[in-house]
């Protein structure tokens, strides 16, 4: 089975995908912080950028040897933890008023039948 990210699952290897985004923003703040500290030739920016490609490999690099042991795969999907959803209750559907209990005789029927009544 080829692994795939489920935001769902609590595997191991789903839990370490969002690393690379953080790793990146700090390696990044680390190399400006020292090349605004030190005024070392070697610690400027412009020579130490190959940090941040070093840092992005290795994150990925431990990100694809995580176990995925008790992987969920992407079609399924878990419920949150907590409280169950809240569903409204079911609500009664409106029905025009019964009507009257005594029906028109046909030949009552038959002298208002193109005239249209309003209420």
């Amino acid at each position: 089975m080829r692994y795939r990210y489920n935001p769902s699952c609590g595997c191991a290897r789903c839990r370490a995908h969002g690393f690379i985004g953080p790793a990146v923003l700090i390696t990044i703040g680390v190399l400006f912080l020292l090349d605004q500290m030190t005024h070392a030739y070697w610690l400027n920016f412009g020579r130490t950028w190959p940090a941040l490609l070093i840092v992005i490999g290795l994150v990925m690099f431990l990100q694809h040897n995580v176990p995925a042991s008790g992987h969920i795969p992407r079609g399924y999907m878990v419920p949150p933890p907590g409280p169950p959803p809240y569903v409204p209750p079911p609500q009664q559907q409106w029905r025009p008023p019964a009507a009257p209990s005594s029906t028109p005789t046909a030949s009552a029927e038959s002298t208002h039948e193109g005239e249209v009544h309003n209420g």
